[in-house]
């Protein structure tokens, strides 16, 4: 009987054994086959990381080397609202005054949220954002603040459990990102604004994961920012059970590189100066925009522009999209007068007429195909000099008819207008020129005087450096150079000659008589300069809104060179609607002019050529 009770009980351990490793086995199986892909992917989740590792976003500099833009390094300050249990009050009042955040947002933020994570976990946030492109030195303020932070009277009475929970708290609960994010930085402000353009967020996917990407969203900063963005690195490795990377299994370590920094034709001294004599422009004629470029007419290379208003780069959100806007090439506008100079060069370029042919300017009333074309003054006959001194309608628009439409519709083309100039910008528009075909009868006569014809700030500036260049046509140049972080250049720019648009002989001729416009016989003495001889045209165009020129508003321009027989530079002023002191050109643009050109000509050591 006894033996048969023992029997029995070993025979119940031998069962109860056989379950047991049945059950294990069954784990086993369950573990290592049936949910292995599951579980491996689980632990790779959970300690496999890859880090991504942002380059260094070039910088953007002017044409002596001073700093436009450039990127400093920042912290995302976070959170772990698993370690904050129900300190979120205390939390949120140490450091939401630091941030400079509102103090219920942060409390809210701290608060912890359970959520469904792709394996079907329910898991609760762990990484919280509070506050990106925090300085190094606000963040050792949020750090410093956070390990004083006290909770209670006397933590060493409390359980060691409730000690441990508020020593992880002041240490891991507001954390930084390890990975440094990186702050767009603009030393001068508003200063070439529009050229620089600014830098913005977007959100992308990688690798399955949404991250937030920095990018150029307008200006340089948009055109070239796959050279100033660099290229990513990354880092793969593991982590233990508290996410301190294991540094002995680290598997990929790629260095980013940093992007390129751009060096622009612009100087920042004449930028100053041409933005500073656009204000003052501003302030007494009160446009809604005043507009101004200055550019090497040998080479196309832009040394200033601007126009106002403007922005800080900066912040550009706190700007209307009006004051972003570049309107020196995102803006068409009747160019009236000074589009005297393409009907002029042509003609004389053909041999249609020469300076001393005279025509009847019909004192200041012209028939033509029905219509009645107006001067500004009553004149009678004027050489194609005079036409030019003092900007006649009449007489242009006789030029033009003797010219021809074809030939003048070449020549209009062949100065650059009705397509970009392919300068490195954003948002540059072609223009309009419609083709013979689409003339009206009167288009001939209209054209001439800058009617019927839509042009860039831009495109008009360049067309009057094509005279001052011997007839030569260029490329506006507005980077140098690229380099790398050591200065090294890795690619440098040269000049491009668009085309030859009329002789040498035929561009001194209007050199010539774009010279007298500046005399006191002309429509700009205010553009004239003490030390040099000043060539230029003055533009005052009605305005057109809705298909309609509107009665009192008006473009004004000028555009002018000097010295005017061996041009340095040349420079071209735009108001748009100037409401006080006048509406001419030579009222409002040509003293602008006069004062960016006295002071540049200063600056870069410009020899005189006039005798004082």
């Amino acid at each position: 009987m006894a033996k048969r009770l023992q029997y029995r009980r070993l025979l119940f351990l031998v069962l109860l054994l056989a379950v047991a490793f049945a059950g294990l086995g069954y784990r086993l199986i369950d573990l290592q086959v049936v949910r292995h892909d599951e579980l491996r992917a689980e632990a790779e989740q959970q300690s496999q990381k890859k880090i991504l590792r942002e380059p260094r976003r070039g910088d953007i500099l002017d044409a002596r080397g001073n700093l436009l833009a450039t990127s400093v390094f920042v912290k995302t300050v976070c959170a772990d609202p698993s370690l904050i249990g129900n300190c979120q009050a205390p939390v949120a009042r140490t450091i939401s005054p630091l941030l400079g955040l509102n103090e219920t947002e942060v409390y809210n933020r701290l608060l912890p949220r359970l959520r469904t994570n792709d394996l079907g976990k329910v898991i609760t946030n762990q990484y919280v954002v509070l506050k990106r492109k925090v300085s190094f030195e606000t963040w050792d303020k949020v750090n410093g603040a956070m390990s004083n932070l006290v909770f209670a009277a006397d933590e060493k009475r409390l359980p060691l459990a409730q000690q441990k929970f508020y020593r992880d708290l002041r240490a891991k609960a507001i954390f930084a990102d390890p990975l440094n994010d990186q702050e767009r930085v603009y030393p001068n402000q508003s200063l070439a604004a529009h050229v620089l353009g600014y830098v913005g967020m977007d959100e992308r996917e990688l690798d399955g994961a949404r991250i937030l990407e920095t990018g150029g969203k307008d200006g340089i900063e948009f055109t070239l920012n796959g050279k100033l963005a660099g290229v990513r690195g990354w880092r793969k490795t593991e982590t233990d059970s508290r996410h301190r990377e294991l540094v002995a299994l680290r598997d990929q370590d790629v260095e980013p590189r940093d992007g390129l920094n751009v060096v622009l034709t612009i100087d920042s001294v004449i930028q100053h100066i041409l933005e500073t004599a656009l204000a003052e422009g501003m302030e007494k004629h009160s446009p809604i925009s005043i507009s101004g470029i200055v550019v090497r007419p040998r080479t196309g290379e832009i040394l200033a522009m601007a126009t106002l208003p403007t922005f800080d780069p900066n912040s550009p959100g706190s700007a209307s999209a009006d004051a972003r806007r570049n309107r020196v090439i995102a803006d068409l506008v009747e160019p009236g007068s000074t589009f005297k100079i393409v009907v002029a060069s042509g003609a004389l370029n053909e041999g249609v007429v020469r300076l001393g042919d005279v025509f009847d300017c019909e004192h200041g009333h012209f028939a033509f195909a029905g219509r009645v074309l107006h001067d500004h003054e009553s004149y009678g006959a004027l050489s194609v000099e005079g036409i030019i001194t003092k900007s006649s309608n009449i007489g242009a628009a006789k030029i033009g008819i003797k010219l021809g439409e074809k030939r003048l519709h070449d020549y209009i083309h062949d100065f650059g207008f009705g397509e970009r100039t392919e300068v490195p910008l954003p948002g540059e528009v072609r223009g309009i020129l419609h083709p013979t075909k689409s003339w009206s009868k009167v288009s001939i006569a209209q054209i001439p005087m800058g009617h019927g014809v839509a042009v860039t700030r831009l495109q008009m500036a360049l067309a009057m450096a094509a005279i001052a260049n011997d007839g030569n046509l260029m490329r506006p140049m507005l980077v140098d150079r690229l380099e790398d972080r050591e200065g090294r250049t890795v690619v440098k720019y040269a000049p491009q000659r668009v085309r030859q648009v009329i002789r040498e002989t035929a561009a001194k001729q209007m050199v010539k008589a774009l010279k007298t416009v500046v005399s006191s016989e002309g429509t700009a003495p205010k553009a004239a300069l003490e030390n040099y001889s000043v060539a230029g045209k003055t533009g005052t165009a009605q305005k057109i809104e809705n298909g309609t020129y509107v009665s009192g508003k008006y473009i004004s321009a000028f555009a002018g060179f000097f010295p005017a027989d061996d041009p340095e530079i040349c420079i071209s002023i735009v108001l748009d609607e100037p409401k006080q002191h006048g509406y001419y050109g030579g009222l409002t643009a040509a003293p602008v002019f006069k004062q960016v050109a006295e002071k540049a000509a200063n600056y870069l050591n410009i020899r005189p050529d006039l005798k004082s």
